[in-house]
């Protein structure tokens, strides 16, 4: 089984995401039973409300525990240099309009493109991975090929936590 990186604060975040929703099992569970016991289950709504709930929490606790065991747990604090790598902070610059963004590279389970933080396995986080400074990449976009080059990479450390 391949690992897959992450940030040691985003796998506590999904330690924390997880026992909050093995806590509300018995709530979900007990939301069930209050339900069937109103009667007739093919038109009780509140009944399919619950079991609806039901199983997203179960899939979502599923999901996240058979991806715990697969993580390769990094602490952003001990990583530098000059290329490209999890965890680095890449601006790029499109070539031909100069925009600017600034992307952080974290493992898919953390990542938030609206929070400046994208999948190294995302096509983007692919072409810059052990690139450096100056080099150029080319990105596939709805747009067609997007050119950018690198333009500065950092390391800054742990993230902020995102609230829960």
């Amino acid at each position: 089984m391949e690992s897959i990186p992450i940030s040691v604060e985003g796998f506590r975040r999904l330690e924390r995401e997880l026992e909050r929703l093995k806590k509300e099992r018995p709530g979900v569970i007990l939301a069930i039973k209050e339900a069937r016991e109103e009667g007739d289950l093919r038109e009780n709504a509140g009944y399919e409300a619950a079991r609806e709930r039901q199983g997203m929490l179960e899939a979502r606790i599923n999901y996240i525990e058979s991806r715990m065991s697969r993580f390769n747990v990094i602490d952003l604090a001990t990583l530098g240099g000059e290329q490209v790598i999890f965890g680095a902070t890449v601006e790029i610059e499109d070539v031909d309009t100069g925009d600017v963004k600034k992307y952080t590279l974290l493992g898919p389970d953390e990542a938030e493109p609206s929070k400046g933080s994208i999948s190294l396995l995302s096509p983007v986080g692919l072409a810059l991975l052990g690139k450096f400074v100056g080099d150029e990449i080319v990105v596939d976009a709805p747009r067609g090929k997007i050119n950018y080059e690198i333009v500065s990479i950092a390391f800054h450390g742990p993230i902020a936590a995102a609230d829960d």
